[in-house]
């Protein structure tokens, strides 16, 4: 979520949640939960109207349907809800059908001999092999081939969720399409892969390590820089012995190949450790970072919440030239404190003709929800009583204009754990509120809920909104809506007791 022209309500919130933390995850632990994972992979039909009759009797949980996908079920639901409030001008991008995923999460099983590498069945722990799923780029099903080869050559035993014995637990495929010595329209589909080996021991020094470091030098020698097929970009570890759903442990190791993972989106080079959350559909995302572009100014500035590695909040400020007007130009707020390594290397490559200034805060009394659960109820209810807060604050100002010194500890605390680059000019500082909000959901259902509640306080009215097929055989579409402060324009309040153009006659 985007907000142009920020400052005070961040301060708020942070307020509201000081005495209210809680146990929860971040915006983005639930990426490592495999209940989050299973539904928006996919394993999708040879044709856009392929018979659901051909699909195996023990389908993969990834896919909902396997007809129409570029035109999802959910499609004609939006249309009508946005119609309902205003917007006539709904758009869709179907973006990409097949080949589209660029980040897979997938458990292995099985055996040595015959290992799984894929999703559960819908409904169990039963894991479904996917070698040829239509939906991942195809690298990624090159490298699960691979990888299916060094378990058999090496005797490493898939893990054994009833027993917790087994040395491979999952794995991560991430691609990366950026690569500057090709030309632009060979770079996708040269994409190299990105390997995490989820090895079921507490670290590297476990009896298991030697097995661990011949698989990835098997996977290095046969899909590394010098094989006959460059199809690795790097090849990770992570150490994870839960017996719970969690994906990832909290300990990861470099083993070969390159260590930083740099893509090309929004029109910036970002930064992404394997632990880092990143969008599995890089197309469409770059698509979506297209659109939103129209809807901030040159020179606006921006507050991007649940900012992860602060992708948008950094494309924007490298392709809206957002100023330093009120104090900073982009603050990219997210909990997940993994965010700040990935984050700091991407500011490192931003164009030295940005002038303004970036903040990463970690904001850990911030308590958001993961984004399919919708807004923070906090975040809602300060936008609800946006007006309010807006009086307050200039009633504030004009009592005091002697600025004083931050004293409250869990600010201080947020800025010492935020990472801040300074711009060159001088602005002078004012606080204003946001007149735009930009909010991109991932669920539908969670959304509807945001918008009913924004949109009846009267303070905001929805503007604009697109859709964008990101994951396609799903019953799913990623949303861009567009709110603005006050009430639509030309809305306005009819005049009760309204005269009549026709004068009564008098009585004779």
């Amino acid at each position: 979520m985007l907000f142009s022209d920020w400052d005070i309500l961040s301060e708020k919130i942070i307020h509201s949640r000081h005495e209210q933390r809680s146990s929860k995850r971040g915006p983005y632990s639930s990426d490592h939960q495999i209940n989050a994972w299973l539904r928006p992979s996919s394993r999708l039909g040879h044709s856009l109207h392929s018979s659901p009759a051909a699909r195996p009797p023990a389908q993969c949980s990834g896919c909902t349907h396997e007809l129409n996908l570029h035109r999802p079920i959910i499609l004609d639901e939006a249309t009508d809800f946005f119609k309902n409030l205003g917007v006539s001008d709904f758009t869709f991008d179907s973006c990409r059908l097949w080949g589209w995923r660029c980040r897979a999460k997938l458990a292995v099983r099985g055996s040595s001999t015959s290992p799984l590498i894929g999703l559960y069945q819908e409904g169990t722990h039963n894991v479904v092999d996917i070698p040829h799923c239509k939906a991942h780029h195809p690298n990624i099903n090159a490298a699960v081939e691979l990888l299916k080869q060094g378990i058999t050559e090496l005797n490493v035993e898939p893990y054994d969720e009833d027993q917790g014995t087994g040395e491979l637990r999952y794995v991560q495929m991430a691609v990366t399409t950026r690569n500057t010595s090709l030309p632009a329209a060979e770079r996708y589909r040269n994409g190299k892969v990105q390997v995490a080996l989820v090895w079921n021991s507490r670290n590297e020094n476990s009896p298991s390590s030697d097995k661990l470091n011949a698989l990835a030098n098997f996977l290095w020698r046969n899909g590394g820089r010098s094989s006959k097929v460059h199809l690795m970009h790097s090849v990770w570890a992570n150490f994870q012995t839960s017996t719970n759903n969690i994906i990832f442990g909290n300990r990861w190791r470099h083993l070969l190949g390159e260590r930083d993972f740099w893509e090309h989106v929004g029109g910036i080079d970002i930064s992404l450790d394997p632990s880092s959350f990143g969008q599995a559909n890089t197309r469409a995302f770059d698509s979506l970072l297209r659109q939103l572009r129209k809807y901030v100014p040159y020179g606006a500035s921006v507050a991007d919440l649940y900012a992860g590695a602060g992708v948008i909040g950094l494309s924007l400020a490298a392709t809206r030239k957002c100023r330093q007007e009120l104090g900073w130009s982009v603050k990219c707020i997210e909990i997940n404190k993994e965010s700040k390594l990935s984050f700091e290397k991407t500011v490192g490559r931003l164009p030295t003709s940005i002038d303004c200034s970036i903040r990463l805060a970690s904001c850990g009394h911030f308590n958001f929800d993961p984004p399919r659960k919708g807004l923070d109820p906090s975040l809602v209810d300060a936008l609800r009583t946006i007006s309010l807060v807006e009086r307050k604050a200039k009633s504030s100002q004009s009592s005091s204009l002697k600025v004083k010194d931050e004293k409250r500890p869990w600010i201080l605390r947020a800025r010492e754990a935020s990472v801040m680059i300074e711009s060159k000019t001088t602005w002078e500082e004012s606080q204003s509120l946001p007149q735009t909000l930009i909010y991109i959901s991932c669920g539908w259902e969670s959304f509807k809920e945001d918008c009913k509640s924004l949109l009846s306080s009267k303070a905001w009215h929805l503007d604009k909104a697109h859709g964008f097929n990101f994951f396609p055989g799903t019953q799913s579409i990623e949303v861009l809506a567009i709110f603005k402060r006050g009430p639509r324009a030309g809305h306005k309040k009819k005049k009760s007791g309204k005269k009549s153009g026709k004068k009564k006659k008098k009585p004779l």
